[in-house]
C-alpha cells in the first residue's frame, strides 16, 4: 500500500497541481466504466402534501423504497448549512438554502411506511454540543413534526461524537484524493442506509452542492477546524472547516493523514471536490434526494460575501436517485450546465469537477448518456442558473 500511496504522488507531482490538472489515480485510468443508475425528476410546485405524492410516484419508479429500507435503520444527512439567521431578505432558510422540512417530514413518512425500523437525523449542527432538536428550533422548526412521521425517529448533531463512545473511521477505496481516511460520528456508520438529502444550489467553492457535496458536512468540527487540538479531537466542537479548503493545517494527529503535505495543496478549488469525492467513495450514498422546489442561486450562505449576488428562484421540481453522481449529473442538466465540463466551463469556473473525481474513483457515472431518467424529462424539468462568474457586484 504505501509503495502504491508513493506512485500515486509521483504520478501528482508529474501531473502538477496547476488549476484545472487532470488529477486521478493511476489505478483507476483502466477500471470498469462507474455504475450508472436511474434518476427521477418529479414536479412539484409548493412545500404541501403533494410533496409526498411526489416523492412516492418517485421512489416507485426507482423501484420501491421498501426493497431498500425495511427492517432497516436509515440515517439521513439534512441540509442545513450555517447558521439559522443567515437569511435571504429576510426569508426563512428552507425557501433558500436549507432543504425544506416538509420534504424531510415526508420522506420521514414514506420511509415509515416502506417498513424502516429505525430513522436518524443527521446534521453538523454549529450550536456547539447542543442538539440537533434545538438547532431545528432555533429556525422555528418543530422537531415533533418529524417525530410524528414514523416510528423510531432519531436526532444527532454529527458535529462532535454526540453519543457514540469512539469515531467511527472511513479509509478511502485506493488510498485517496485528499485524505487517507475520515473519522466520522458514530452514527454513519451505525446505519443500513445511508441517505443524502440536498438543497438545488450553486457553490462558490465547489461550483454546485447537491447531494454529494452536502457529504462534506459529515465531517466533525472537533477534528476538521481551524481550531482542533494536534493530537486528539476537542470535546466541544469550535470553529470552522476553513482548513479543509485551505489546507492551512492538518487533522489531529488521531485521524487519517492527508494524500498531501499541506503546503502542496492550498487552492479550494483542487481541495473541496476531491474531499467531496473521498467522502462518497468512503460512506456510500444509497439514496440521494434534492429539494429543489425553492432555492436560491448564487451561492452557499446569504451573507457569506457581500459581493455576491444571491436571488431567490422557484425551479418546482424534486430529484431522486440510488447513485449520487449519477443524480448529481441530472441535476446539473436539470440546472442548465454540462455534467461533462470541468474547471474552467459553468458551473465549475473556478474548481475540479466532483462529478469527475467521484466517477473516477468509481463511485457512479455522469454521462448522461447512461443514465436513464424517469418520470419528468430534464428538458421539461430544466431551470437555468446564472453562471457564478455573473453573480458577482
Amino acid at each position: 500500500m504505501m509503495k502504491l500511496n508513493g506512485t500515486r504522488r509521483e504520478f501528482l507531482g508529474a501531473m502538477g497541481m496547476a488549476a484545472g490538472a487532470y488529477v486521478t489515480q493511476p489505478a483507476l485510468l483502466s477500471a470498469r466504466p462507474a455504475p450508472a443508475s436511474p434518476v427521477a425528476i418529479g414536479m412539484c410546485p409548493e412545500y404541501n402534501r403533494q410533496v409526498t405524492d411526489v416523492l412516492a410516484t418517485m421512489f416507485d419508479q426507482l423501484g420501491g423504497l421498501q426493497r431498500l429500507v425495511q427492517g432497516k435503520t436509515v440515517a439521513i444527512k439534512l441540509n442545513m448549512t450555517g447558521p439559522a439567521n443567515d437569511r435571504l431578505n429576510s426569508m426563512p432558510t428552507e425557501m433558500t438554502q436549507w432543504v425544506h422540512p416538509q420534504v424531510i417530514g415526508s420522506l420521514v413518512s414514506l420511509l415509515g411506511k416502506a417498513g424502516a425500523r429505525r430513522i436518524r437525523l443527521l446534521e453538523s449542527a454549529p450550536v456547539g454540543t447542543r442538539s440537533l432538536q434545538y438547532f431545528m428550533q432555533s429556525a422555528g422548526w418543530q422537531p415533533k413534526d418529524f417525530e410524528s412521521a414514523a416510528k423510531g425517529v432519531e436526532f444527532e448533531n454529527t458535529n462532535f461524537l454526540g453519543s457514540g463512545k469512539t469515531y467511527a473511521r472511513f479509509m478511502v477505496p485506493g488510498g485517496g484524493l485528499m485524505y487517507t481516511g475520515y473519522d466520522l460520528n458514530h452514527s454513519y456508520r451505525d446505519t443500513d442506509v445511508f441517505v443524502s438529502l440536498a438543497k438545488l444550489k450553486e457553490h462558490r467553492t465547489a461550483g454546485v452542492t447537491l447531494s454529494m457535496k452536502n457529504c462534506f458536512g459529515i465531517t466533525p468540527c472537533t477534528i476538521y477546524s481551524d481550531q482542533a487540538p494536534v493530537d486528539e479531537p476537542s470535546i466541544v466542537p469550535v470553529g470552522y472547516r476553513a482548513p479543509m479548503h485551505s489546507g492551512s493545517r492538518v487533522p489531529p494527529k488521531s485521524a487519517p493523514p492527508p494524500v498531501y503535505p499541506a503546503q502542496e495543496s492550498k487552492d479550494a478549488g483542487f481541495r473541496v471536490p476531491r474531499i467531496t469525492a473521498d467522502l462518497v467513495a468512503a460512506r456510500p450514498v444509497h439514496l440521494a434526494v434534492i429539494d429543489g422546489i425553492y432555492t436560491m442561486t448564487g451561492g452557499e450562505l446569504p451573507n457569506q460575501n457581500p459581493r455576491w449576488i444571491h436571488k431567490p428562484v422557484h425551479p418546482g421540481m424534486l430529484i431522486a436517485g440510488l447513485n449520487c453522481v449519477s443524480t448529481d449529473a441530472v441535476a446539473v442538466s436539470a440546472m442548465g450546465f454540462d455534467p461533462m465540463a470541468d474547471r474552467g466551463t459553468p458551473p465549475f469556473e473556478t474548481c475540479d469537477s466532483t462529478l469527475r473525481l467521484a466517477e473516477h474513483l468509481g463511485v457512479g457515472t455522469r454521462d448522461l448518456s447512461r443514465i436513464e431518467v424517469l418520470g419528468t424529462p430534464i428538458s421539461k424539468a430544466r431551470f437555468r442558473f446564472p453562471p457564478l462568474s455573473q453573480l458577482v457586484s
